[in-house]
């Protein structure tokens, strides 16, 4: 039984690690694609791409902060 739930235990840690690494370059490629797609509907190269990747970058580390504490 203590067996189970250890295994369980790291289970649950490698599933989280594993969301926290994708999570990275997930958030941060959909922000590029979001303010690259923007650019060239409205024509302001390169500063709706630099303003979503930051968006990007900054939810990715929300989401990290969130983890650590818990909130999920």
């Amino acid at each position: 039984m203590a067996d189970d739930k250890e295994k369980r235990s790291q289970a649950q840690a490698v599933y989280e690690a594993a969301t926290l690494g994708l999570m990275f370059p997930v958030a941060i490629g959909l922000g590029y694609l979001f303010g690259h797609w923007l650019d060239g509907l409205l024509g302001l190269r390169p500063w709706l791409t630099i303003i979503f990747t930051a968006l990007g970058v900054a939810a990715a580390f929300v989401n990290l902060f969130r983890a650590g504490r818990g909130d999920q």
